[in-house]
């Protein structure tokens, strides 16, 4: 069990002081709206899919309070797409605030139906969906889970990952994900984390984790700073087990199992070491470029802004960030190591 996993990880402070409770977690119950016509094969998938996310939703927010100690705890935000058409979907958007380990957590659900915008579906088309009609007009469901942990510790990397599925018709396609995003560079760390996803995808192909990792990187690159945001992971999208010759489902499924156990490990290394303000005024200044990616390239904000909800589309967002005019880092620095891997991505597993 994915709990279970987590909870051999979690590393806990003997003297946390006591802080606010916040509000109690109401039951995350899966919720179902109706489908559209498509056969019965296709709405169980959709539905078997949405009853895992809630699920695995449920789950990561436990562990994360218990990084926490219980001390801070998630605020749910559960809302409709639309308040007068039952049909459309909803979200629940958690976000947990102003911990010792987790200066920002978001995890959040979204299970929307609806029509295809011309916008929308030339994008697909372009991708080499020959189902999906370019001028738009055709009914879709789409269900996700994803995640964004920013810590409070320099140290411990940003944490970004997503499974999700959607649905035209009687087909459907897969994408999800997992990266790392360091301020300072710790081989260890980036070894570790390479290596489990590694073993997840040698499970399903031979060639599956350098093909996604390598994805990854041509994904979350800054072309405006030559760079890239982090040191990468997995990143994959529009998967059909047809064409990727494994069973895709499934897959999905371990890569969202695997979200947090992959990164606990990093976080037990890290979060009682001492950290100065300089380091802690890098990390600023990397979450800087983190928001200039999300907001200047990231395909799944732009999907969003069309019509989504702005405050569950920008949760992933640091929670504070600093910009000074070109910073260069000094000659031989910790952060001028870690410069160089982000302007040339290595392979760590």
């Amino acid at each position: 069990m994915l709990k279970q996993q987590i909870a051999g990880s979690c590393h806990r402070r003997a003297d946390a002081r006591r802080v606010s409770q916040g509000p109690a977690r109401r039951r995350l119950a899966p919720c179902r709206v109706a489908a559209p016509a498509h056969t019965s094969s296709s709405v169980a998938t959709f539905d078997g899919f949405v009853d895992y996310i809630h699920g695995l939703q449920k789950n990561i927010l436990s562990a994360a309070e218990d990084l926490e100690n219980g001390e801070r705890k998630f605020v749910i935000d559960r809302w409709e797409r639309d308040a007068n058409n039952p049909n459309a979907g909803y979200g629940i958007t958690c976000v947990l605030e102003d911990g010792k380990v987790l200066e920002k957590a978001a995890a959040n659900i979204s299970v929307v139906r609806g029509t295809l915008s011309a916008q929308r579906a030339m994008a697909m088309s372009s991708r080499g969906r020959s189902s999906i009609d370019p001028k738009g007009g055709q009914p879709y469901a789409a269900a996700a889970m994803s995640l964004v942990f920013h810590s409070a510790h320099p140290l411990i990397p940003t944490l970004r990952a997503d499974v999700r599925l959607f649905q035209v018709g009687d087909e459907a396609w897969y994408g999800g994900g997992c990266d790392l995003t360091p301020n300072y560079l710790d081989v260890a760390d980036a070894q570790s984390f390479h290596r489990y996803w590694k073993d997840v995808c040698d499970k399903y192909k031979p060639d599956l984790y350098t093909e996604l990792k390598d994805w990854c990187d041509r994904y979350f690159y800054i072309p405006a700073r030559k760079e890239h945001r982090g040191i990468g992971g997995l990143f994959f999208d529009d998967m059909a087990t047809a064409e990727a010759g494994c069973d895709v489902e499934a897959f999905v499924r371990e890569v969202g199992d695997g979200i947090l156990p992959c990164w606990l490990p990093i976080v037990a290394r890290h979060r009682d070491q001492p950290f100065t303000e300089q380091q802690r005024q890098w990390q600023l200044l990397r979450r800087g470029r983190y928001i200039e990616f999300n907001l200047l390239y990231d395909r799944g904000i732009k999907f969003g802004l069309d019509g989504g909800r702005i405050e569950s589309i920008m949760v992933s967002a640091p929670p504070l960030i600093a910009w000074k005019y070109n910073v260069v880092p000094q000659q031989g620095s910790p952060e001028e190591e870690m410069m160089k891997v982000l302007q040339q991505p290595r392979t760590w597993a």
